[in-house]
């Protein structure tokens, strides 16, 4: 006689699963189950606040940063721009005034701040002008009214110590302050303020006016030759980057992430209350109201999440708003915000909870009611077998995606379309190409482990045997991996490219003294005569060496400019910075001896990948012509005026900053292209031993400015290493959480199976190696995978450009990638492995939840 229930059969059940009722009370015991149950569920839950709340403050930040079109034309829709004698100035204004009324005139001419390289404009406009009201805000004071008065912005102030109702002597004019200014569509916008009419040389005139609809053809055609003509449509199309894209793409990525754990921790609830679902299935509950007792949950978590996500997210911003005011550099208001992208993402946020529950939730429904009453879990359900293939496919597809992205990116600027909408869709794409290759991946890995002990080899088959937990969750830390793979790779690509070198100018204990000529020799320093007759060199010299010795035990340096030029003959990029002469006196101050020195390098460098550049031109000059059709320069080179590929010798010693002695001619090339030696002195170099204080550089700068000189001091520009390194960081956090959540889901399938070795004698050091190989297999695949991806799609954007270009995707920090590959999966196989140490408390039973 048998003891076993029959199956309910299906046909018994009521059709229309018990209406309304049974589905409220199904969804209500969801709840309050979710309610019981929250710390199971607070990685999903803590992953969607933070999604949705970075989406929230990103976006907002990201949509509000670019300059609008109204930051150009003020409420106009057109603005013609001019620049040359007063006389032309005057005739091209009363042009435009003929054609279009009314007009707003704004004359600005540039000045140097004494002491720096900073500069200001003297701007003359009307502060009640019929468009360029948003150009103007005032602060305090009132706006300057007549030819002895003048308005200043607060940065001005600062560097004058002027306040409403000082006066101001600048120029040989004396005014009178009577406010305080800003331009609310450019805060770091600085100028002085004053009437119309009293900038007496202006130069550039920018004139604001409405089309009347006119294109800008038709506007040019009727304005004088020579002058610029800009509208709404063109300065909106002129901005490549959508922030609204990057900000929704950025959102679809993060939910796809959330969506990818939320799988697996879905899965593992779903299985904790299996058998309460199996007493639901015998008191007649259909497979409808099982699946909605898991997609409840989900739907509950992800709008639990997208409101504690958009409570943070507004508080944050609110927080955070003036930062972002001053870095973006224009006011923003409290509710500016880009609420498409916001309640995108929250929608999002739901949709991606209940898609990521409706999978389990499936799964559980079918399980036999007998089955689930003894908590026995469904048997591990075999991937699709196109998800090889697809992924494959879709892989390829990315690929191309970005390479269009990439192509269209050096054509975006001069009208072409915006490559943004190729790029999004394909890292996308991408991101689904993981999703579908990761459980292919576990095989692999299965298979490859199969020579591995006992122990080992039980942790890589239960990875491939339940992969439909282990696939999602691999998966995730792949595309937390890729996320900051990609920022550490095009980081590296923009900032380590020798051409076009960025980041700080200096270190925070280096400083310039340029002599009255300006940094580049070309009188481009001070604007304003200082009093007194104009000092010598040996007289500037000395200044410096006061500089210096004001700064303590401080090495000074001299450096020498001159007329060598660089250029890149493939694509016609000039030298970007100066290049001085590597003197005894500079290479010894960065401990570089001459027997380090190679005697037939033309140049020194301490720019990666420098040396490496083919095509590479040593001029005697700047620039030289463009070759035929505009493609770059004459190759190759004349003769006598040129040196094709001088030999360039890299040397790490040499200071990294962008204004710094980074890239030096040496003596033998001068000789080599008949340069005389030195061409001119630029100025003066300080090290000192520590960082400098405000107070010795504000005590320099006056000093300098007293004699006409100028100092050039450490910008806020990040390096290469703390871009690299924050990403890193990002990327290691990121897949240690998802890890910490996926070792449980995958190793809580195998219960079982740890459960009967430790019955059968398994000692600690066995279960401790099976969950450390389980986490530092999903790690190092996850890693492994992210990386190569990560790198395709930089290689896909690059393709279309020169081997150069590819070369500077190399730049990144061996030690950070060592990090991601290696010293993740090393973290997460040891702290998973130490807390396994102790026994279970229950080995002969289920534990009852």
């Amino acid at each position: 006689m048998s003891t076993t229930a029959p199956e309910r059969p299906r046909t018994a059940r009521r059709p229309n699963g018990g209406g309304v009722p049974a589905r409220r009370a199904v969804i209500r015991w969801a709840v309050r189950l979710l309610r019981h149950e929250w710390k199971q569920q607070i990685l999903i839950f803590a992953l969607i606040t933070a999604a949705v709340a970075a989406t929230f403050i990103g976006s907002a930040v990201a949509t509000t940063t670019p300059a609008s079109a109204s930051g150009v034309l003020g409420t106009a829709q057109d603005a013609a721009v001019f620049s040359g004698s007063p006389a032309k100035l005057a005739s091209d204004i009363a042009t435009v005034q003929g054609h279009f009324e009314p007009t707003d005139v704004i004359e600005t001419q540039q000045q140097t701040i004494p002491g720096t390289t900073q500069t200001f404009n003297l701007q003359a406009q009307n502060p009640y002008g019929p468009f360029g009201g948003p150009l103007l805000s005032l602060v305090s004071g009132q706006y300057p009214s007549g030819a002895d008065q003048v308005a200043v912005t607060t940065g001005l102030a600062s560097d004058f110590h002027l306040s409403i109702g000082s006066t101001w002597t600048f120029g040989g004019v004396s005014r009178t302050v009577t406010g305080i200014v800003e331009n609310p569509q450019s805060l770091l916008d600085e100028f002085a303020l004053v009437a119309p009419g009293q900038v007496t040389s202006p130069s550039q005139v920018v004139v604001l006016f409405n089309g009347h609809g006119m294109s800008r053809s038709a506007i040019s055609a009727v304005l004088p030759s020579g002058s610029s003509v800009y509208d709404a449509a063109s300065l909106s199309a002129g901005n490549l980057v959508n922030p609204e894209t990057i900000s929704l793409t950025a959102a679809i990525l993060g939910i796809l992430l959330i969506a990818l754990v939320g799988v697996g921790g879905f899965s593992v609830l779903a299985q904790r209350r299996l058998r309460s679902i199996g007493m639901l299935a015998a008191q007649g509950a259909t497979e409808r109201n099982i699946r909605l007792v898991v997609s409840a949950n989900g739907i509950a978590t992800g709008i639990a999440g997208a409101i504690a996500g958009f409570v943070i997210g507004l508080i944050g911003w609110l927080l955070y708003r003036p930062t972002a005011e001053s870095s973006s550099h224009h006011l923003i208001g409290i509710f500016q915000l880009p609420w498409t992208v916001i309640i995108a993402s929250m929608v999002l946020a739901v949709l991606a909870t209940y898609f990521a529950a409706s999978r389990p939730a499936r799964t559980i429904s079918r399980v036999p009611v007998v089955a689930a009453l003894a908590g026995r879990p469904p048997a591990p359900k075999k991937t699709g077998r196109l998800a090889l293939p697809a992924g494959i496919a879709l892989l390829v597809i990315s690929f191309i995606l970005i390479g269009l992205a990439g192509a269209a990116a050096g054509t975006a600027s001069s009208g072409g379309s915006s490559p943004l909408e190729e790029l999004a869709l394909g890292l996308i794409l991408l991101c689904v190409a993981i999703v579908l290759l990761a459980p292919a991946c576990l095989g692999v890995v299965a298979w490859l482990g199969r020579p591995a002990p006992i122990s080992v080899r039980l942790a890589l088959r239960d990875l491939s045997r339940y992969r439909a937990r282990s696939g999602p969750a691999l998966a995730a830390i792949a595309v937390a991996t890729l996320i900051a793979v990609i920022v550490c790779v095009e980081a590296a690509a923009r900032l380590g490219d020798p051409l076009d070198y960025a980041g700080p100018n200096l270190t925070s204990s280096q400083l310039i003294v340029y002599t009255t000529a300006g940094p580049n020799g070309d009188g481009g320093g001070q604007s304003v005569p200082s009093a007194g007759p104009a000092l010598s060199l040996a007289d500037q010299a000395n200044i410096a060496d006061d500089i210096a010795k004001s700064l303590g035990s401080a090495g000074l340096i001299t450096l020498y400019a001159t007329n060598a030029g660089l250029n890149h003959a493939a694509n016609g990029r000039n030298w970007t910075g100066p290049i001085y002469l590597a003197t005894p006196q500079l290479l010894s101050m960065f401990g570089i001896s001459q027997s380090q020195v190679n005697p037939d390098a033309d140049f020194l460098t301490m720019r990666p990948g420098l040396s490496m550049l083919s095509l590479m031109q040593f001029l005697n000059g700047p620039k030289s012509s463009p070759g035929p059709s505009g493609q770059g320069n004459q190759w190759p080179c004349p003769a006598g005026s040129c040196i094709a590929n001088p030999p360039i010798q890299e040397v790490s010693q040499l200071p990294s900053g962008t204004s710094a002695p980074n890239t030096v001619v040496t003596e033998h090339g001068l000789r080599a292209l008949g340069l005389q030696s030195p061409v001119s002195t630029a100025g003066w170099f300080i090290q000192a031993r520590g960082g400098l204080t405000a107070a010795q550089i504000r005590n320099a700068q006056q000093v300098a400015a007293a004699s006409g000189m100028s100092v050039e001091t450490r910008n806020s520009i990040p390096s290469l290493a703390t871009v690299v390194n924050d990403a890193t960081v990002f990327g290691i956090v990121l897949a240690l959480a998802i890890l910490a959540m996926s070792v449980g889901l995958v190793r809580s399938e195998a219960d079982r199976d740890l459960r009967t070795l430790t019955a059968t004698g398994a000692s600690g050091t066995t279960r401790c190696i099976i969950v450390a190989t389980t986490a530092g297999a999903l790690g190092f695949t996850g890693a492994l995978m992210g990386t190569a991806g990560g790198y395709l799609a930089a290689i896909g954007f690059a393709r279309s450009n020169s081997l150069d270009t590819l070369s500077g995707l190399t730049s990144i920090p061996l030690g950070n990638l060592l990090l991601i590959l290696i010293g993740m999966p090393v973290i997460a196989a040891v702290v998973a492995g130490l807390l396994t140490l102790r026994e279970p408390s229950a080995i002969a039973r289920q534990p009852l939840e």
